[in-house]
């Protein structure tokens, strides 16, 4: 390896480490800006979805951590690694990431201050990530019990947003076209939280529907299924989106205590499982 590529793997663990330090997990990055690690499974003749239970790493976000000892364990397993990536949506923060691109024609900037007038809602002093193309990632947080997902220009022209399942490449990585940098003014604050405006654009759109009662169909029951189905780490997010679904389709009510039943069987607490329910359904503008 060419001293200036361990040099730049040398920096981007010591980034990634201080970043772990203030409860942002990560990953090792390539120069491309993929996970440094190549799947386990890569060669399975019929590989299963894994998100990391098998323990080895090659999981992309799924490896994500905050501890200093497995970080360097996933560096060194990947010594070409010269950047790392932030995983959005985990706690302590629930990272959300707004990616003013400049790849389009569109002028992203513009584009956010019109949705700022337009939906009344101000952007506050956060932290800013200078792209080495031009761009900027600002570092937006969440409430714990809402799932942001991922989209590229849903709600604006060159406005990509990374949520819960994805990353932003750390300041101080090094890639093909340059280094991530913290923006001027910015690198002593800490994320600030999403304005509720902006938040609800973030969501997805309620699908139209037609009200029936649960006992009309197995969607209701699907739903449920969806959240006995949860692992560890994913239990609030699959009960937060099966309790949307069913509030957009107009059997929310009535599937409330199924799917608090479901969420006790996958070790929620009661207590837990009625806030996620009552986060969907004032997301989805309804009245718990």
């Amino acid at each position: 390896m060419a001293t200036t590529d361990r040099q730049a793997t040398t920096l981007a663990l010591a980034h990634a480490l201080s970043a772990a330090e203030r409860g942002l997990a990560v990953i090792p990055l390539s120069r491309t800006k993929l996970p440094a690690l190549r799947s386990p499974h890569r060669d399975d003749p019929a590989p299963t979805p894994c998100h990391g239970e098998c323990g080895r790493p090659g999981h992309g976000v799924y490896d994500a951590t905050t501890d200093p000892a497995r970080i360097r364990e996933l560096f060194a397993a990947a010594p070409w690694a010269t950047g790392y990536g932030i995983a959005c949506g985990l706690p302590p923060h629930h990272l959300i990431g707004v990616d003013l691109d400049t790849k389009s024609d569109a002028d992203s900037s513009a584009a956010l201050r019109e949705l700022a007038l337009r939906h009344l809602f101000t952007i506050p002093p956060t932290v800013v990530v200078l792209t080495p193309s031009g761009g900027r990632h600002l570092w937006l947080t969440g409430p714990p019990d809402v799932v942001v997902p991922n989209s590229a220009g849903r709600i604006a022209p060159g406005i990509d947003i990374r949520g819960a399942g994805g990353y932003l490449v750390g300041p101080g990585s090094r890639t093909e076209h340059g280094v991530y940098r913290t923006a001027p003014g910015t690198s002593h604050i800490g994320p600030a939280p999403c304005p509720r405006a902006l938040l609800r654009l973030l969501l997805p759109a309620p699908r139209p529907h037609h009200p029936t009662p649960p006992s009309a169909g197995g969607h209701g029951q699907g739903l449920v299924q969806f959240v006995m189905a949860a692992h560890e780490g994913q239990r609030n997010t699959r009960l937060f989106w099966a309790a949307c679904r069913a509030y957009e389709d107009g059997i929310g009510p009535g599937l409330v205590e199924p799917l608090v039943e479901a969420a006790l069987d996958t070790g929620l607490t009661e207590r837990e499982a009625r806030a996620t329910i009552a986060s969907a359904a004032r997301l989805t503008g309804h009245h718990p």
